[in-house]
């Protein structure tokens, strides 16, 4: 989105040469349209109908005689009566009962389009079983309009033919926020595509397309409203039980991520732990971490995405458990220690975090509230860091050098795990294996952390493929421990 992922949004484009899909039933064609027409849309369909005068005729002729009835998508082969032709009296009402029923009739196979067709190309059997229920044919035009046809057949409708083989109609959704990434030949069409797009999703208010190519030193990236409301990009997404605000052409947020944060939180961050968030962004990974009680420093130099981050935490009710700073990610690392002490210091090591009860105790206790249980319960801050998230693919690999003498002249016996994230992207002509790939990252994180494979051996590297950017960029997650003689080493030595 919702990951859709968002999710997502339309699905892939169901062509509409397929088999089986008559060209009766596409909509008109208009390659010249720039701004949209819906009421172009128009489409009729000559077809014939029976009425039987018993309601109960219709199912058993529809289940005995399949063969003869319409059998097209998104058409009902019941329909009401008073939208035929015929069927009105001659006072110009409607042939609906006394008792305010409108009468409905069975529409026949589109190879019928006349009374006479009917008589001829209806089996004996069908003909006698109308005749024995006293039913009537008549005929009838089924009217298509705009809102009939799906998103992507009124884009192969209005776009230039040489581009109908790559009809633009996937989208992440942010949101109210429909995000398209149109290609360039498909900008001068945007405002048209956009249109649709916000037409056809009832859950979308705003249509923005990607400009260029992340480029700033927040990963944000230029956008254009392409339809619906340009005055308001402040959305809010739901994901893994948290609520996230923030105004999306300010942040960095990606819902294709939804299930790496996942990933991480719900197998290595563990209740009472600590964890550095490095690029926290708006908390995707802080958040939902301190949701099961995780203890969290969460850092971004983005003051955009500070702003959000501190709301989002007071949101979804976690501040007594999220650190909020706004610092470069070096620094940060640089002074997690001394943060971690800090937050000790000003809580004597402990903080209190509201009780967590069931949904049936919470209820219980607000029909009748017992006295003496306690609204809160402590916990511990730890003397240590556990994990340091570095979600920052494009130049995590060049913050490891800040780990160096990390606990240099620290007695720290227990060791962080490092979570980095890193593009490690080949040429086009290049076909590398997957453990070639894991090979030069392990490279280039021993020369960050200027080390050895003797310290750092690749077999205590963990490799999670994320996702494919695009076809010759994979994303990874890394995760180690930090070896205990590049946290130990003197810096003075190791620049």
């Amino acid at each position: 989105m919702r990951a859709k992922s968002a999710k997502a949004a339309l699905r892939n484009l169901a062509t509409m040469s397929a088999p089986g899909i008559s060209f009766k039933y596409k909509p008109p064609v208009d390659r010249n349209m720039r701004t949209l027409d819906r009421s172009f849309f128009v489409s009729k369909v000559p077809l014939c109908v029976v009425r039987f005068p018993d309601p109960k005729n219709i199912s058993i002729f529809s289940k005995k005689f399949k063969e003869s009835i319409l059998r097209v998508p998104r058409i009902p082969h019941v329909v009401k009566l008073d939208q035929a032709e015929g069927s009105r009296r001659s006072d110009g009402k409607s042939l609906a009962c006394d008792n305010g029923i409108v009468t409905k009739g069975v529409l026949l196979a589109d190879t019928i389009s006349s009374i006479d067709e009917a008589r001829t190309r209806l089996s004996p059997d069908a003909m006698s079983f109308l005749d024995e229920t006293e039913a009537e044919i008549l005929p009838y035009e089924y009217k298509m309009d705009y809102d009939f046809w799906k998103a992507e057949e009124i884009l192969r409708a209005v776009l230039p033919e040489q581009f109908l083989d790559e009809i633009p109609t996937g989208f992440t959704v942010v949101g109210h926020i429909a995000h398209l990434n149109l290609r360039q030949e498909f900008k001068p069409f945007a405002a048209l595509i956009g249109q649709v797009i916000l037409d056809k999703n009832n859950k979308i208010e705003t249509v923005v397309d990607k400009v260029s190519s992340i480029a700033t030193q927040f990963r944000t990236f230029p956008m254009q409203v392409i339809a619906g409301r340009d005055s308001d990009l402040v959305v809010e997404q739901k994901e893994s039980n948290c609520t996230f605000r923030f105004d999306f052409s300010k942040v960095y947020w990606n819902s294709r991520l939804h299930t790496e944060h996942e990933r991480l939180v719900s197998q290595f961050f563990q209740p009472g732990q600590v964890l550095c968030d490095v690029f926290a962004g708006v908390g995707p990974f802080a958040i939902p971490a301190a949701k099961k009680d995780v203890i969290v420093l969460a850092n971004d130099l983005n003051p955009e995405s500070f702003k959000y981050l501190r709301e989002n935490i007071e949101l979804n009710k976690v501040s007594p458990l999220v650190e909020a700073l706004n610092l470069d990610g070096g620094e940060f690392i640089s002074k997690s220690f001394e943060l971690l002490s800090q937050w000790r210091e000003r809580t004597k090591g402990k903080i209190s975090v509201p009780l967590k009860l069931s949904h049936h105790e919470r209820k219980r206790q607000k029909k009748q509230p017992v006295q003496g249980i306690p609204a809160t319960r402590e916990l511990e801050i730890p003397l240590h860091i556990n994990h340091f998230v570095m979600n920052l693919p494009d130049s995590s690999i060049s913050f490891l050098d800040k780990f160096i003498g990390l606990y240099h002249n620290l007695h720290v016996q227990t060791m962080p795990h490092i979570h980095l994230h890193c593009f490690e992207k080949y040429g086009i002509d290049e076909e590398p294996t997957m453990e070639e790939l894991h090979d030069r990252v392990h490279s280039r994180i021993l020369s960050s952390l200027r080390t050895s494979e003797k310290i750092l051996p690749k077999d205590r590297l963990s490799f999670h493929l994320v996702r494919k950017v695009s076809p010759t960029k994979p994303m990874f997650c890394v995760s180690f421990q930090l070896p205990k003689e590049v946290a130990s080493a003197n810096p003075v030595y190791t620049t």
